[in-house]
C-alpha cells in the first residue's frame, strides 16, 4: 500500500504539472504577443478614407505592441474577397480584417459568400465612424428634405440617385430614406463613386448621398444642394445642415470601420488587441484631429462591439427584404 500511494502521488503530480502547462498557454501566448509581424486585411483598395484611418491606427499599434502592423488591400466582389481570406486564416491574431458596415450590408446581400460573417469571424474593436450628406443638383426645386420627399411622392419614379454599387454605404443610406418614408426614388448604381460625384454635378442624377468631407466643398461652392446629414447630431463641418433625423424620426446612418479575427482566435488576444485599440482612441488629441476631418472614434468593450455588429446585420437584413433589394448581375 505505501508504494502504491507514492506512486499515485506521483502520477498525481505529473497531472498536475501537466495540467498547470496546459492552463498557462493562453496566458502565455497573450504575454508574448505579438512577436511577429501582423497582418490587417483591408477588402477595399488602397487609399480611401477609410484606408487612411486604418493605416494610422497600424502606426499607433506598432508604437503600443512593439511589433510591426501592415497593411495588405485585397478588394473586389463587395469586400467579399478580402473578408473571406481572414475568415479562412490561421486563427492566431496575427491575420486581422478591417470590417466596416459594407460587410454587415453583404451578409444579406450576398447569398452565396464563403464564410458566415458573426460565425467565422469574431469581433474586435470599434475605430471610427463618419456621417453622409445627403445632396441633390440645383436643378432640383426642393431647398430643404421636406420639400423633396413631397415632390418625390409627388412625382414616384421621376428622380434618380447614384451610389457608388449595391450594398455600398451611400446606397443603404438612401434605402433607408426609402423605407422609412415611403418614397420611391430609383437607384442609378456605378463603378465606384468617381463617375456618380461627376454626374451629380453635371444634373444626370438628382440626388446622391455622399461623405461629408468629400462634398462639403462642392455644397460651400454651390454647385449641390445639402439638404441633410445622416448622423444623430449636426456635423461639425456643416453646422447649417440639419440633420435628416429632424425631418425622419428614426433615420440614422454612419459609415464605421472596426476590426476583426478568425474565429478560435484565443480571447486573451483579442483582449490584448481590443484594450490597445481603445486606449489609442481615447486620447484626446486623436480624438480632435480626427473630428476635425469629419471622423470620429469609436470606443466600446468586446462584447459591446459584437452585439453593435449583430445589431447591424439585423438592421440592414430588414431594409434588403423590405425593398427588395438584389445584387445586380
Amino acid at each position: 500500500m505505501p508504494g502504491s500511494l507514492v506512486r499515485f502521488r506521483f502520477v498525481f503530480v505529473l497531472l498536475a504539472a501537466a495540467a498547470a502547462v496546459l492552463l498557462a498557454v493562453p496566458r502565455s501566448r497573450a504575454d508574448d504577443y505579438p512577436s511577429r509581424l501582423v497582418k490587417i486585411i483591408v477588402p477595399f483598395g488602397a487609399g480611401g478614407p477609410t484606408d487612411v484611418y486604418v493605416r494610422a491606427i497600424a502606426v499607433e499599434l506598432e508604437k503600443a505592441l512593439h511589433q510591426t502592423f501592415v497593411i495588405e488591400n485585397h478588394p473586389g466582389a463587395g469586400t467579399t474577397i478580402g473578408t473571406a481570406l481572414v475568415a479562412h486564416a490561421t486563427a492566431d491574431g496575427y491575420t486581422l480584417l478591417m470590417a466596416s458596415s459594407t460587410q454587415t450590408v453583404n451578409e444579406t446581400l450576398y447569398q452565396n459568400k464563403p464564410y458566415s460573417l458573426l460565425r467565422d469571424l469574431v469581433p474586435i474593436a470599434p475605430l471610427m465612424e463618419n456621417d453622409l450628406v445627403l445632396v441633390v443638383n440645383p436643378s432640383v426645386p426642393a431647398k430643404n428634405l421636406a420639400a423633396f420627399l413631397a415632390l418625390a411622392r409627388a412625382k414616384p419614379g421621376t428622380i434618380n440617385f447614384g451610389s457608388s454599387g449595391p450594398g455600398s454605404n451611400y446606397h443603404m443610406a438612401a434605402e433607408l430614406l426609402k423605407q422609412l418614408t415611403g418614397i420611391n426614388i430609383v437607384h442609378v448604381p456605378y463603378k465606384g463613386s468617381t463617375g456618380m460625384r461627376i454626374d451629380i454635378l453635371s444634373g444626370q442624377i438628382q440626388m446622391l448621398f455622399d461623405s461629408i468631407p468629400t462634398m462639403a466643398p462642392q455644397i460651400k461652392a454651390g454647385k449641390v444642394r445639402a439638404l441633410g446629414t445622416s448622423g444623430l447630431k449636426r456635423s461639425p463641418i456643416l453646422p447649417d445642415v440639419p440633420t435628416i433625423a429632424e425631418t425622419v424620426p428614426g433615420f440614422q446612418f454612419s459609415q464605421w470601420v472596426g476590426f476583426m479575427a478568425p474565429k478560435g482566435t484565443p480571447a486573451p488576444i483579442i483582449d490584448k488587441l481590443n484594450h490597445a485599440i481603445t486606449t489609442i482612441l481615447s486620447r484626446p488629441l486623436i480624438k480632435a484631429s480626427w473630428e476635425a476631418q469629419g471622423a470620429t472614434p469609436m470606443v466600446m468593450t468586446q462584447p459591446e462591439f459584437a452585439a453593435f455588429m449583430q445589431a447591424q446585420v439585423d438592421k440592414w437584413a430588414k431594409v434588403i427584404k423590405t425593398n427588395h433589394i438584389a445584387l445586380i448581375h
